[in-house]
């Protein structure tokens, strides 16, 4: 259960954890609070049955609806396991499926909970004791959970996010940039994500002029929406290229040399493993999950977070030898291939499923 089912990383893990689990084990019900969404269209196509529950805020009396209509759907289906994937349904599938009596009830932390202060997080810490489990996507959410909210580790399980390869691969469609046919030798950096403030954008926009001091050819791609995009327009310049978000990533992530995550916080990021998939060499921010994807100097490069000049560095490194640039890519990539596709995910997924079932049972 999500709260919608369109555009954004958590979607996207849920509804391949839908549409890749053995059938021959499980058969996936999909809740939401607001209908529609290309995700939903996807998991219909698919024969996924899907649940609105038309719930508009959680102090309204669409969620009291909500509740009654979630709790009829449970019954009627005989739903062995409700999994809240992010942190509205945590606050509100948590709870009601625990009035409805779901024999296994699991919530997701995707996140760092820094990110949701104040009440929510109190709330939150309150659905830790009504789970029998909590579902992390890094090790590193795990360790935050465990210092900083008490969640005894025996309640966590861990199943990283998976990729879809078919997609994410380094053949395929390219998008056209502004300055393809430009002079030979251009090189292109490149980012995609929500311009928000834990993004560290600036860190990039800083190393990327002192990259671009001495390196005249390079460019720069920014590829997202979000409330920083006026402000991170204001210090570009021609060099740099801002793309709105959009659903196919993938030609985006082909058309870029150096893939950067610059983030101040961080969980697990669905954009990195989707550019390292499409063969960008990576750099992220030692934060969260980034080294749990980025083996430093094996499949990418890790620096210091919110340290510009040692972005510099890397960006200057990679930029100056090819050789290495292309190495750290394809390994990069097969690390996806081998160790993240979604198929593996979803063997995870069910094998938490199974254990919990068992001791429901």
């Amino acid at each position: 259960m999500a709260r919608e089912l369109g555009l954004g990383g958590t979607e996207r893990q849920l509804a391949e954890t839908a549409l890749s689990l053995d059938r021959d084990q499980f058969e996936p019900h999909v809740g939401c609070f607001t209908s529609g969404g290309f995700r939903a269209a996807e998991l219909r196509a698919a024969g996924v049955p899907i649940l609105e529950l038309g719930v508009r805020s959680l102090v309204s009396g669409s969620a009291v609806m909500g509740a009654r209509r979630m709790g009829a759907y449970l019954a009627r289906h005989e739903i062995a396991l409700v999994h809240a994937f992010d942190v509205p349904l945590d606050l509100f599938a948590v709870p009601v499926a625990r009035w409805y009596r779901a024999p296994v009830v699991l919530s997701s932390m995707r996140a760092h909970r820094d990110l949701t202060p104040g009440l929510t997080r109190h709330l939150l810490r309150l659905t830790d004791h009504m789970v029998d489990g909590i579902v992390v996507n890094s090790r590193a959410v795990a360790r935050q959970l465990t210092e900083h909210d008490g969640v005894p580790a025996s309640l966590l399980r861990l199943a990283y996010n998976g990729l879809d390869t078919s997609i994410f691969r380094r053949e395929g469609e390219r998008a056209v940039l502004p300055w393809d046919g430009a002079a030979a030798g251009t090189l292109v950096i490149g980012t995609v994500c929500a311009l928000r403030p834990e993004k560290g954008l600036h860190t990039l926009m800083d190393a990327f002029r002192k990259v671009k001091a001495t390196r005249p050819a390079v460019k720069l791609l920014i590829m997202g929406s979000g409330p920083m995009l006026a402000e991170l327009q204001a210090t570009g310049d021609s060099d740099c290229h801002f793309q709105p978000a959009e659903r196919n990533v993938a030609p985006w992530l082909r058309a870029m040399d150096i893939f950067v995550l610059p983030s101040l916080s961080e969980a697990f990021s669905n954009s990195l493993m989707e550019a390292m998939g499409c063969g960008c060499c990576p750099v992220a921010s030692r934060v969260g999950g980034n080294p749990e994807l980025v083996t430093d100097g094996e499949t990418g490069l890790l620096f210091p977070v919110g340290d510009a000049a040692a972005l510099a560095e890397r960006l200057a490194l990679l930029l100056d030898r090819p050789d290495y640039r292309r190495r750290l890519a394809e390994q990069a990539a097969r690390r996806m291939r081998e160790h993240f596709t979604r198929q593996q995910a979803a063997r995870t997924m069910g094998g938490i499923y199974q254990e919990f079932l068992a001791r429901g049972a």
